[in-house]
């Protein structure tokens, strides 16, 4: 998908929401759970419900790798149902790839060419020549690890080198990369006051910003600063939404959350003159 597409229907459902999917058995309605297709029915419904504030939606691989093949099989079905009835829905792919040429290679094949996924999340540890087969897709989108929500963050990404942040290294050099028009960075709605010199870094590119909800980030703070002239911002929100209930009103609970994020960034969205 186009950027410009992703921009236009931000836009037109005054809405920057990415619904992430994180289907677990152990959590999902009782009465899902003996059905042939668990994964499937839980998140199909899931997106169903909350199409209409989302405009993308995010798949944690590892919910579905739990589950071995038939997770897979279940991702597979997911993602070929999003892209035949929601063709303008961007579609994530949260995998954090990262490895050598030629494995990187395979990894982008996976996920862009065979499931068919907009985008994808990826480490940047190994450095350039890990992330450019990725980068080499047209129209796919590589959203790298820049700043990350977690605790266990401040272990590598705030070390200084030669006056810099690692995670400030990390996007200046991406910049070079070829390809680098395709890239978008991961940063944690917890690192919320580190945003706005992330925008000084890299003002015209998306940020995928997960942490509000469960993790105790502000939509609004985020947004104040994230926001650029293009938007510029997805916004993931998860667990708030995916289990705001466990009874058979599941898919109606959720919808009504990512109704109620929907309406704040409306409010957000209209004081930027963005709609």
């Amino acid at each position: 998908m186009k950027l410009i597409s992703l921009i236009e229907q931000i836009k037109l459902k005054k809405s920057y929401l990415c619904v992430g999917i994180d289907p677990d058995l152990e959590k999902i309605p009782k009465h899902i759970r003996n059905q042939e297709d668990p994964i499937y029915s839980f998140s199909k419904s899931i997106i169903d419900s909350t199409v209409k504030f989302a405009v993308a939606f995010k798949f944690n691989i590892a919910f579905f790798e739990a589950y071995g093949i038939k997770g897979f099989i279940s991702m597979e079905k997911l993602i070929k149902y999003v892209k035949n009835k929601y063709p303008n829905v961007f579609t994530i792919a949260d995998a954090k790839r990262g490895d050598i040429g030629n494995s990187s290679d395979r990894y982008a094949k996976a996920f862009f060419e065979n499931f068919g996924f907009d985008s994808i999340t990826v480490s940047p540890y190994m450095g350039r020549d890990s992330i450019e087969p990725f980068l080499s897709f047209e129209n796919r989108h590589t959203i790298i690890l820049a700043l990350t929500s977690n605790s266990g963050a401040e272990d590598f990404q705030f070390i200084s080198s030669e006056g810099k942040k690692v995670y400030e290294h990390v996007i200046d050099e991406s910049k070079k990369w070829r390809g680098n028009e395709n890239i978008m960075y991961v940063v944690g709605a917890t690192k919320a006051r580190y945003i706005e010199k992330i925008r000084k870094l890299t003002p015209d590119t998306f940020l995928l910003i997960p942490g509000i909800g469960a993790q105790g980030g502000s939509l609004e703070e985020v947004s104040s600063l994230g926001i650029n002239k293009n938007i510029g911002i997805l916004i993931n929100s998860s667990r708030a939404i995916i289990y705001a209930s466990s009874d058979e009103d599941f898919a109606k609970k959720a919808a009504e959350e990512a109704k109620n994020i929907q309406i704040r960034m409306e409010v957000i969205l209209k004081e930027k003159s963005i709609i």
